[in-house]
């Protein structure tokens, strides 16, 4: 089968389309005929060498794809061959057959489209955790979302309405042209990150402040985030974009003087240790996209062989909204 294999750190001239061994499900596994793949920011810092990444090389990327039951391994059950499904493997989703947990596996509701179902299981699902799990969104909450013009950001803006939401929703940008793409999606003011975001924060809330800050910035952006965080807020770090050294948490007399709560979240972890909670979000995300009207933009590659670009693209911070690449069929 065509695979797409990272060979060692560094950029795109590492990744290549190989052909390799088809994998066989295990058991409580399923293995999967991929139709589509998305493509997270997870694989960049993968591909260029982030800590604690990639397990070794060569390695081969993909954490969430959309297609048919393959084969059962031993001991699963409410899966057949041939069902349309969504699924969160560990990795080397980007090919055309991949191994997930079957607990991490979920049927795709009838009239959804296979392309749009695979931004669901990382994606999608870390958007809905986001906000519900790790950010206890409530009524009338102002949240403030940097790289709002990514997949992740896109998604927020769609659900935080959906999700009960209501109150002001802020994005910020690394580069100002961004800022009309990410204003289109929902967000009712958008900034680029410059020196003067804090008070532009702070008068987008007529100097109340925000009650959630979702931050994939590593603690590049936490002085900010605290300094603009109401009382009894929260902060939500959920990555490490710019793949620079991460800075120790601030004191807790800082934290217990604005009531504040700064949190971790993993989707790789969380998948790992509570999969039942990874898998409720999926099916939650796969159900908001038939039912609800929850539709990011979606840029369509044609095929394994445009992904390296890709990610030059969201390394460099110049993709918008969320990429899928079509695989087989």
């Amino acid at each position: 089968m065509r695979a797409l294999v990272m060979t060692a750190p560094g950029g795109a001239e590492n990744s290549e389309v190989q052909e390799i061994g088809t994998p066989h499900p295990g058991p409580g596994q399923v293995s999967i005929d991929v139709a589509w793949a998305g493509l997270n920011f997870v694989d960049v810092m993968t591909r260029r060498g982030d800590a604690a990444y990639a397990s070794g090389w060569p390695y081969r990327p993909g954490k969430e794809v959309a297609g048919t039951v393959r084969e059962l391994g031993e001991g699963v059950t409410g899966l057949a061959v041939g069902d349309r499904v969504a699924a969160a493997p560990v990795g080397g989703g980007l090919a055309e057959v991949v191994v997930a947990e079957a607990v991490l596996t979920v049927p795709v509701p009838d009239g959804l489209a296979l392309g749009a179902a695979a931004a669901a299981p990382l994606g999608l699902a870390t958007a809905v955790l986001l906000l519900t799990d790790a950010g206890r969104l409530t009524t009338g909450d102002t949240v403030l979302v940097h790289s709002a013009g990514g997949g992740i950001g896109s998604a927020i803006a769609q659900l935080v309405p959906l999700l009960g939401g209501g109150g002001t929703l802020i994005g910020t940008v690394g580069r100002p042209e961004k800022a009309a793409s990410a204003a289109g999606q929902g967000y009712d003011h958008v900034f680029a990150r410059d020196a003067e975001l804090a008070d532009a924060i702070r008068t987008a809330t007529g100097g109340r402040g925000v009650d959630l800050v979702l931050d994939p910035l590593g603690t590049a952006a936490l002085e900010l985030d605290l300094d603009v965080t109401a009382p009894g807020g929260r902060i939500v770090l959920f990555g490490n974009a710019g793949g620079g050294a991460v800075d120790d948490l601030p004191p807790l007399g800082r934290l217990m003087a604005g009531n504040l709560s700064v949190t971790g979240f993993s989707h790789r972890f969380l998948a790992a240790t509570a999969p039942e909670r990874l898998a409720r979000a999926i099916r939650t995300a796969l159900d908001l996209q038939a039912n609800s009207g929850l539709s990011i933009p979606l840029t369509e590659l044609p095929g394994l062989e445009a992904v390296p670009a890709a990610h030059d693209a969201m390394q460099e911070g110049r993709a918008t909204g969320k990429y899928v690449v079509r695989v087989t069929g």
